[in-house]
């Protein structure tokens, strides 16, 4: 994956729109590596996406959940093609529905 690569991952157990930053050591991020510097994005309105309050972090490859066949060079703003933007809805309705079931569970433990 090259640097300005765009994809769907959870980061900070949220499912947000992320762009790959270039490696620490200059090369392209590869599958080995164990953790991704990627910018993160928030959704804005109609498959518009900003920066979000903490634009940075380190993800774990394995926390990627879709790799978009497109790059971008931008760092403020990502708008998402029609497909793309109804596969994060639909990836963010998931992992909410997951979350909401977790917490169900959870407190009928408790009870």
């Amino acid at each position: 994956m090259n640097r300005g690569t765009v994809a769907i991952a959870i980061v900070q157990h949220q499912v947000m729109i992320i762009q790959l930053v270039q490696a620490a050591s200059g090369h392209s991020h590869r599958r080995s590596d164990r953790w991704l510097d990627v910018y993160t994005y928030t959704p804005f309105g109609d498959h518009l996406f900003l920066a979000s309050s903490v634009p940075q972090a380190r993800i774990a490859p394995s926390d990627l959940l879709t790799v978009f066949p497109f790059r971008t060079t931008t760092t403020d703003m990502i708008e998402l093609p029609g497909q793309e933007y109804q596969e994060f809805l639909q990836l963010k309705a998931k992992h909410q529905k997951k979350q909401e079931n977790l917490w169900r569970a959870w407190k009928a433990k408790l009870r």
